[in-house]
């Protein structure tokens, strides 16, 4: 709820419900997720989050506010039978649990360490980015990692050392990173609150195809 440039994001309406509302209904459409855990932090401010969420039935973790791996590692220790940690980041109201399905695929295919669909070049559209971590992995970031860039950010530990981690990717063959679904920004809301409006009425379970289907038709990128 502290972010410094939208406060209060993730519970921001849209099409009458929070945003994490939507971004979890989406993401329980996922086959490949067996869980799904809130993990945020203790801070008074999100008081109201964890009451939201716990009230959609989940399960949520608090923990540190500004050291984030510490609170994902937490988090994960809860679930010592889990074959793999997947982070999703909040503020992606249009994630694709299509996309998500394949980025697990591909790690346990892979047998790696680490696999996203962001190593290396971009290929998909920000706000769908994707992450999977061995949970022993994660465990290690969170004990050795003393940069506080890598306390912040949690991953980049484990992907800044291809030397000592195994690392595998997902990518388009068509870029389409350019495109911005992510919600940062109050310009970044109004077009998640566009696409809601214009594509869940007809089909709640609409896709990635159909967004930029959507923005192709509306002129605001290329084609």
């Amino acid at each position: 709820m502290t972010s410094s440039r939208l406060p209060a994001k993730v519970m921001a309406p849209v099409l009458g419900e929070p945003m994490i509302g939507r971004q979890i209904e989406r993401l329980r459409r996922s086959k490949r997720i067996d869980r799904l855990i809130v993990a945020t932090s203790t801070d008074a401010s999100d008081d109201p989050l964890a009451a939201y969420c716990e009230g959609l039935e989940l399960t949520v973790f608090r923990g540190s506010l500004s050291d984030v791996l510490d609170r994902y590692a937490t988090a994960a220790r809860l679930f010592p039978k889990a074959k793999a940690v997947v982070r999703l980041t909040a503020d992606c109201p249009l994630t694709d649990p299509e996309l998500i399905d394949k980025v697990i695929e591909h790690h346990h295919e892979a047998n790696a360490d680490y696999t996203s669909n962001t190593l290396g070049s971009r290929t998909y559209p920000h706000g769908l980015d994707a992450e999977v971590i061995r949970p022993k992995v994660l465990q290690e970031a969170a004990d050795l990692a003393a940069d506080p860039y890598e306390r912040e950010h949690v991953t980049p530990y484990i992907y800044r050392r291809p030397e000592t981690y195994r690392l595998a990717g997902v990518a388009r063959h068509r870029s389409l990173a350019k495109l911005r679904w992510t919600v940062d920004l109050p310009s970044d809301l109004a077009f998640v609150r566009d696409v809601y409006a214009k594509l869940y009425p007809y089909n709640p379970e609409f896709g990635s195809d159909a967004i930029v289907a959507l923005e192709v038709n509306s002129a605001e990128v290329p084609a």
